[in-house]
């Protein structure tokens, strides 16, 4: 059996009894089953109008929560047998999260003002404005128009500025320190 990157080889880790075999198999089925989840949730879950204040309370508590998540994901990469393969778990679990909270702010947005943006937008329209604005793509066909949904697609942007940059750097750090400290090679 060949050893995975990031670990010793095929032998049980002391701390939890996984292969790294098993280890990968929840590297996979965890993020799998965790956004299917939350695509399950941004489908079907009621989301009705709110005011702009509450549309801000959302995108606030969003990035909040983004922050926690974080926070929780490096504890664990920096603890885990497994830190390479257990930060790209953390990206594929946290950018998803991050877009489908931007699509449920955009969305929200939307249903309480209609012409916040250049069209109604229903959950798919937002997921799609959303994922066009985070690829830098804009293809231009929806928009912000009123103060408040501009305000909310700069933040967003913002927030993908971050993500991208700052986000990625954190977690593939946190791999490389869990690494070490799981091979004894830095500060514990």
């Amino acid at each position: 059996m060949e050893p995975i990157e990031g670990t010793e080889g095929p032998v049980p880790d002391s701390r939890d009894g996984r292969t790294p075999t098993r280890a990968l198999l929840g590297v996979l089925l965890r993020p799998l089953v965790t956004v299917s989840g939350l695509m399950i949730a941004y489908f079907v879950l009621p989301m009705t109008d709110l005011s702009d204040a509450g549309t801000v309370a959302v995108l606030v508590g969003g990035v909040l929560g983004i922050a926690a998540l974080f926070g929780w994901q490096v504890w664990c990469i920096l603890r885990s047998p497994v830190p390479t393969l257990r930060s790209a778990e953390a990206l594929v679990v946290t950018l998803p999260t991050y877009l489908l909270g931007s699509a449920t702010a955009v969305h929200l947005m939307s249903s309480t003002d209609p012409a916040a943006f250049t069209q109604p937008l229903t959950r798919i329209d937002a997921l799609y404005f959303t994922l066009t604005v985070f690829a830098t793509v804009g293809f231009g066909d929806i928009a912000a128009v009123d103060q408040t949904a501009r305000i909310l697609v700069t933040a967003m942007i913002v927030g993908n500025l971050v993500m991208l940059s700052v986000g990625i750097r954190l977690l593939t750090a946190a791999g490389k320190r869990g690494r070490a400290r799981h091979h004894g090679d830095g500060p514990a």
